[in-house]
């Protein structure tokens, strides 16, 4: 009989197989009612699972993060009944949970309306209300498939046969009338799926992703614990809406995106001065940490990616092109065998390690048109790529100098809170076991010294290495991925790159692969969208406008603006015939930090009448003053 151990340690012993929600009410009847399904040896069940077996048990409840991919797979069927149950004839498809929510495909003639998706919405509360018991059985295969072509669920059938093999039994869960194909596991019923959902949107989707394939109706929904956390989210959507970089790129003339240019960025005056901006911080905080700059051809030969491995690994996502003398030349997806021709340019001797070697390169990728996204998923774009060239005794140290200068740089920004994912050795990789283990050991001995807390992700590293991940959180909670950090022995090896030990000899080098903001266009969409326009004053593209009154104060602005340029102040100035309220409602509109009015009397006492963008009246000040306000 199952003895059942819990997740503190303690043993129960039963004297008959028992299901998660016996072991939950032998425990307290308050966990039963709490109880969602379990975890038996790690992997997550029914609560009405029957354990036979020694066991490891943990009971999921509504705190638990594993019940909140069952409320959003619950979510789905429960929409889709109340679909089925709106509009008779409607056949489902494929439904799963997705991040924050869920969906569901529909084959159906007639399009679904907003009114609809309020109905189903609506209808969907009433089947909670209804709180149907889910309850799984198991039919053979030929029995499931005649079950479903019975009530017409034709593509119930398809997915039965290309999935399900002969001989297996598929898995069936009830609620109520109402019934589906799925794997599960569920919550026990409809009840437990409180009211913290919502029915989002409608969008085409083709059957089983294929454009080939009849085109469906996919309705998206979002679902959380309870309406406190949907609200919460909802609002996190409002404000992305009021964020969106494409949106404020167009308001703020920073740059637009051209279909004659896919994936490409024109960018206008203003974005291309806070552009610039970034890289200047970053050359500068490089150049303190002891790296050079260099810069590679954008376009090589295919032998070149031949060696890397990236011809064999990342060829579909490479802009290739054959000259008349046939040779096939490929625009860099990545910096990094660019870097190491470099590396190879001379007789390198360890005094000359560690050799940190940065470039702002350009890069070109094949992203597919539905994957671009603003500035945020783009073809080509630029990477402040750093490649560190070391001893295998520095490596680890070089680790810990990396990570601690992109946490202080992401500081500066702004974004203080910074999850680390460390990816470890993918299937398809190059080089020895051996290799990876010291490659992985660096980078968690580098964290574990600096006592850094890091996520897992085994099996998600880049097919030369294991890599860091740093993943930022903006101003309203969404996270970003930015910087990498990647340690290899790999590529040295296939470029047989080498420098001179002390004892004369010939080793390889171990090299880091390291980008800071990653992506500087992606940053940059980011920045947008954490200050909504509104960046600090050390960034922002224009950093004051200098407005006249009348006519009469005009030569007074040209000389003030002329003034701040001369003091490094991003100033522009306003000499248009409209009320100054007019222009600061404009300018505050443009996101400017400080906005300078100048009247007769400003013309007088020479001086300036001075407000910030957040409407507070700063008072008159002379320039100089001013001046030292923005160098503070």
């Amino acid at each position: 009989m199952p003895q059942i151990t819990l997740p503190d340690g303690s043993a129960r012993d039963f004297d008959k197989p028992v299901s998660v929600l016996d072991i939950a009410g032998d425990i307290g009847p308050g966990l039963a009612r709490a109880t969602l399904a379990g975890k038996v040896n790690g992997n997550l069940v029914d609560a009405a699972y029957l354990i036979e077996d020694d066991a490891e048990v943990a009971i999921i409840t509504g705190r638990d993060q594993d019940a909140l991919e069952l409320l959003r797979h619950d979510a789905a069927h429960v929409m889709a009944q109340a679909v089925q149950e709106l509009y008779p004839g409607t056949q489902v498809t494929i439904g799963p949970a997705i991040e924050d929510g869920f969906y569901y495909d529909f084959a159906r003639a007639e399009p679904f309306t907003p009114d609809d998706l309020v109905e189903i919405e609506k209808r969907m509360h009433e089947i909670v209300k209804r709180d149907l018991p889910i309850v799984r059985e198991v039919m053979d295969r030929d029995t499931a498939k005649k079950t479903f072509a019975d009530i017409g669920e034709t593509y119930k059938v398809e997915i039965i046969e290309d999935i399900i093999p002969e001989g297996e039994e598929v898995s069936i869960y009830r609620q109520g009338d109402w019934f589906d194909v799925c794997r599960g596991p569920h919550l026990p019923s409809t009840g437990k799926l409180g009211n913290g959902f919502k029915v989002m949107k409608v969008a085409g989707a083709y059957w089983r992703g294929d454009s080939k394939n009849e085109m469906l109706q996919r309705i998206y929904g979002t679902a959380w614990p309870d309406k406190k956390q949907l609200k919460a989210y909802l609002h996190r959507l409002e404000e992305a809406e009021k964020r969106d970089h494409r949106k404020l790129g167009r308001q703020l003339d920073l740059f637009h995106l051209h279909e004659e240019a896919p994936g490409s960025v024109f960018w206008h005056p203003k974005g291309w001065m806070l552009f610039n901006k970034l890289i200047d911080y970053m050359r500068r905080r490089q150049e303190d940490a002891g790296y050079i700059e260099v810069n590679t051809p954008d376009v090589m030969d295919r032998s070149l990616w031949e060696t890397s491995g990236h011809w064999e690994n990342y060829r579909e996502h490479m802009f290739t092109t054959q000259t008349e003398d046939e040779r096939v030349f490929a625009l860099k997806p990545m910096n990094c065998p660019g870097s190491v021709l470099m590396f190879a340019q001379g007789l390198k001797s360890y005094r000359d390690l560690p050799l940190r070697m940065a470039e702002f390169g350009k890069v070109h990728r094949y992203e597919p048109s539905g994957a671009l996204h603003g500035l945020m998923r783009v073809r080509h774009f630029t990477q402040d790529d750093a490649h560190i060239y070391c001893t295998e005794a520095q490596m680890e140290q070089e680790c810990i100098d990396v990570i601690a200068l992109v946490l202080d740089i992401y500081k500066d920004f702004g974004f203080e809170d910074v999850v680390i994912k460390l990816s470890t050795r993918p299937e398809n990789r190059i080089g020895s076991d051996e290799i990876w283990d010291r490659l992985e050991g660096a980078l968690i001995n580098a964290l574990d010294s600096m006592k850094l807390a890091y996520d897992l992700f085994p099996g998600e590293g880049a097919f030369y290495g294991p890599k860091l991940e740093f993943v930022l959180r903006d101003a309203i909670g969404r996270d970003w991925q930015c910087g990498t950090l990647q340690v290899d022995m790999n590529l040295p090896e296939r470029f047989d790159i080498s420098y001179v030990a002390e004892d004369g000899s010939r080793k390889r080098p171990v090299m880091l692969h390291r980008a800071l903001f990653g992506s500087l266009e992606r940053f940059f969409g980011i920045l947008v969208e954490h200050y909504e326009g509104k960046f600090p004053v050390w960034l922002a593209p224009v950093q004051a406008v200098v407005m006249n009154i009348t006519d009469k104060q005009a030569p007074y602005v040209e000389k003030v603006e002329k003034m701040l340029k001369n003091q490094g102040i991003r100033t522009i100035s306003d000499l248009r015939n409209e009320k100054v309220g007019f222009k600061i409602r404009e300018h505050t509109l443009q996101r400017i930090p400080y906005m300078i009015v100048v009247g007769d009397r400003e013309v007088e006492q020479e001086c300036i009448a001075v407000r910030n963008l957040g409407g507070e009246d700063l008072g008159s000040m002379a320039v100089d003053q001013f001046v030292g306000l923005m160098h503070q």
